[in-house]
């Protein structure tokens, strides 16, 4: 979906493929892509390839990229996609290492789940994390998620599983 949107310290819009040498300083850091399903990305021109591929017009899509307000860098991106099979909104997010612990993430997605449910009857939210990432646990619980059920996560390319947590909050 088209986004743009502000909140206390975020402006959260759509990523564009001009974004793509700020989106490589996430994307190519392995210990950001340590727990995310991509494998960590060697070339800027594949980051760029990849928000090509990106739908501005799927009503079941909002990803969006953060942007600092204060200095109007691109520091991470993050969305919320509906799945349908379990008619929940499953939530998504990296940021650069460098902009960890500041709360972004949490922010970001209450803009975002604002946006949705404006336009979405939500009935819920869930979310994924590898059993070692603690701070997605945190980010979740933050989110008023609790577990819902242990998952095997793995990495699009296949080179990796492991064992995750899937978290929820049903909002009716």
């Amino acid at each position: 979906m088209r986004i743009h949107i502000e909140t206390e310290r975020l402006i959260l819009r759509n990523l564009t493929p001009e974004d793509y040498k700020s989106a490589f300083l996430w994307c190519g850091d392995p210990d950001v892509a340590r727990y995310m399903v991509y494998p960590v990305y060697t070339k800027a021109e594949d980051v760029k390839n990849w928000l090509e591929t990106l739908d501005l017009d799927d009503p079941d899509e909002y990803e969006a990229g953060i942007v600092l307000k204060k200095t109007g860098e691109l520091i991470g991106s993050g969305g919320i996609y509906y799945k349908p099979e379990e008619d929940l909104w499953n939530i998504g997010y990296n940021l650069r290492k460098d902009q960890w612990g500041n709360g972004y993430t949490v922010e970001m997605i209450r803009g975002l789940l604002e946006l949705v449910r404006r336009n979405r009857d939500v009935r819920g939210i869930m979310g994924s994390f590898a059993n070692e990432n603690h701070r997605s646990q945190r980010i979740m619980e933050k989110l008023g998620m609790t577990f819902w059920k242990d998952v095997m996560l793995s990495k699009l390319d296949g080179s990796e599983s492991y064992p995750g947590k899937r978290y929820m909050r049903l909002f009716r």
